[in-house]
């Protein structure tokens, strides 16, 4: 019997897997969890439209990308630490490959669309450093970076800068809060992000749609910043 591999149904499959593995993990992750899978999702679907690219494995990697940051306890060399993962050696992009990898084979996905699905996962991270070889890596990456630019950026900067605060994490800082004359320290203040990494991202885009939605959104962050500062040195009080 021939097997007849059915991408848009598999596709529709992995989606509510994933989303049933975020929501039900007990180790919740606001700025990582599946709100930010699914819209990762959605924007690599239409920036993949746009460019040409094949929409199962850019979906396929966007669904997947983020996988290992709930790995199950008992999986992977480092026993699943999802979200931990990078701290105790292993980088969630590596333990995503591996569990993608495992999901992929019980999806029976095809070698061609599994090899260029699993590239993309490992190639989506800012961190791990590996550069995308293909139109759907860099399709998968452009979309998980402008997520975290604009107003939705700038939600999840505080979500996560409030996660790894310690007691010696300020907001800014206090001479100096928009790093002109300091070198930028996003693990001492919260606020040193935006120039550690957020408007850098735009530099990083590689395909045309993603450049023109990264402007837009930097332009938002940097209309925040403008703000931020008339708030801070009290521009425009009332006389």
């Amino acid at each position: 019997m021939t097997f007849a591999f059915e991408r848009e149904a598999v596709l529709t499959q992995v989606y509510h897997e994933v989303e049933e593995r975020f929501l039900s993990q007990g180790r919740a992750d606001l700025a990582h969890g599946w709100d930010h899978i699914e819209r990762v999702y959605r924007l690599a679907l239409g920036i993949g439209q746009r460019e040409g690219a094949d929409r199962f494995v850019v979906g396929m990697a966007a669904l997947l990308h983020d996988l290992g940051r709930v790995a199950p306890a008992g999986e992977g060399p480092e026993q699943g630490q999802g979200q931990a993962s990078a701290v105790q050696g292993r980088h969630h992009a590596d333990l995503s490959h591996e569990l993608a990898a495992e999901l992929l084979t019980a999806y029976r996905v095809p070698e061609a669309e599994r090899e260029a699905i699993l590239h993309a996962v490992l190639a989506h991270s800012f961190s791990r450093g590996v550069e995308p070889r293909t139109l759907e890596a860099r399709v998968v990456r452009d979309a998980d970076r402008l997520d975290a630019l604009g107003a939705i950026g700038i939600m999840r900067w505080a979500i996560t800068g409030a996660l790894r605060a310690t007691v010696e994490t300020r907001p800014y800082h206090p001479v100096d809060p928009f790093a002109r004359s300091h070198a930028p320290d996003d693990r001492r203040y919260l606020l040193d992000h935006f120039y550690t990494k957020l408007l850098r991202l735009g530099e990083s885009m590689s395909t045309a749609t993603g450049r023109a939605l990264a402007q837009e959104r930097l332009a938002f962050m940097q209309r925040y910043l403008d703000e931020f500062r008339r708030e801070l040195t009290l521009e425009g009080l009332p006389g």
